[in-house]
């Protein structure tokens, strides 16, 4: 940790990282509140702010990937945060003139920009962070977003009630702006070899070919698609466990959530401190083991300790896989396919997801709510099986491997 503090390149991603995320809390509550204020809470409208979130995911996600291999990284998140400023003044012209259907923009130029600018940290950290030094890397920044879960939600509504949303909007500007300054302070990005040779559809058939020769990536794309799939039957749901188990009012909800974010808060801190010494498989496979068996525990019990417990300790084991995972495709990957494996697999994710949503009200309908959730633990323990194909090597032999294999496009 302490070579960490001292490594510029780190310090100013994740003191950029910290203004993203109140801007995206900023924005979220805002968002949410004015538009349901606007359509006396149409659940259609509230819902529809999922779709413009969720929807530039799948149009531009393998094209941010592919850019963010091509183009200078730090120019391109520069870039990012600047044309965030400027939508974020076109659209305070357009409510200011009574057009306010034109927040929806606010969430879809959020979610089109970070298409482009999470691939490109990526290659930021590849580029400058040495890769004995990542996984703590990766566990502070996911320490950071735990934080935000929790204090998030506060801070946006404690913005909103009190100002409303221009100043929330303002704020966004004054965020962007920032950040914008604070990534201009990078070190300059590396000169890449690659740029120019291939069309976009050739970067992306080799992004395919590369996937598909590296075994480990395999296993991890097809355990997060069974994941997302799980996550997505649930996830509408876990209003109706508050309501309908635990028979508290939907209010309660944000405390169990505040759970969650407090054992991810302390998984990231446990991921941060024993990077080096976790087995990545055992970690991996035990978390969603638990995941699977949690999940159950969670429909079945009637107790809001039992079940707020369970929400911990999820959030413990979910931060630790995601910051081995994360390590992992960061230090096996070589750096000329970042990008486009972040744009290859976040669309796929996501399109799970949205399939398990999608699925999730009929088969309750059709069932049970605990069916439904007993389903979604199977579904996390079959992914846990799956993990025990992974070979976790050391970052030596995987970065030896990954140039041989390089070498060969």
């Amino acid at each position: 940790m302490k070579g960490l503090l001292s490594n510029r390149t780190f310090l100013i991603v994740t003191a950029s990282d910290i203004l993203q995320n109140i801007g995206i809390w900023i924005r979220n509550i805002a968002v949410l509140f004015f538009v349901m204020e606007q359509t006396n809470g149409n659940p259609v409208a509230v819902s529809a702010l999922t779709v413009v979130e969720y929807l530039p995911i799948f149009i531009f996600s393998i094209v941010g990937g592919v850019l963010a291999d091509r183009w200078q990284p730090k120019r391109m998140m520069i870039w990012g945060d600047v044309l965030s400023f400027v939508s974020i003044v076109i659209i305070i012209f357009f409510v200011m003139k009574g057009y306010w259907l034109a927040v929806f923009a606010a969430t879809m130029v959020s979610a089109i920009v970070s298409q482009f600018s999470q691939p490109s940290s990526s290659r930021i950290f590849k580029q400058h962070i040495p890769e004995d030094q990542i996984p703590v890397a990766i566990a502070t920044t996911q320490t950071v977003s735990s934080l935000f879960i929790i204090g998030g939600p506060i801070i946006g509504t404690a913005v909103y009630s009190m100002y409303g949303l221009y100043v929330s909007l303002t704020l966004l500007l004054v965020i962007f702006a920032l950040s914008a300054l604070l990534l201009s302070l990078l070190p300059n990005d590396k000169v890449q070899q690659h740029i120019g040779k291939l069309s976009f559809v050739a970067d992306t058939k080799e992004a395919a070919v590369y996937l598909k020769e590296n075994r480990n990536i395999l296993i991890i794309l097809l355990m997060f698609s069974i994941l997302a799939f799980g996550a997505g039957l649930i996830q509408p749901l876990e209003i109706f466990i508050i309501t309908d188990r635990l028979h508290l009012t939907k209010e309660n909800l944000q405390w169990f959530t505040a759970l969650a974010g407090l054992g991810m808060l302390l998984g990231g801190i446990v991921a941060a401190v024993s990077a080096k010494i976790l087995n990545g498989r055992t970690v991996i496979v035990t978390g969603l083991s638990f995941l699977g068996i949690s999940t159950v525990i969670e429909v079945i019990s009637v107790w809001p300790y039992v079940t707020g417990t369970m929400r911990f300790l999820t959030g413990i084991f979910m931060a630790m896989i995601q910051t081995i995972l994360s390590t992992f495709m960061l230090t096996a990957i070589n750096e000329k396919f970042v990008g486009r494996m972040n744009g290859l697999i976040t669309p796929i994710f996501t399109g799970f997801v949205l399939i398990g949503t999608g699925l999730s009200g009929f088969y309750m309908k059709a069932t049970s709510l605990i069916t439904v959730f007993v389903t979604a633990g199977i579904i996390f323990i079959v992914a846990s099986l799956i993990g025990l194909k992974l070979s976790l090597q050391s970052s030596t032999n995987k970065t030896a491997m990954e140039e041989k294999s390089a070498g060969s496009y």
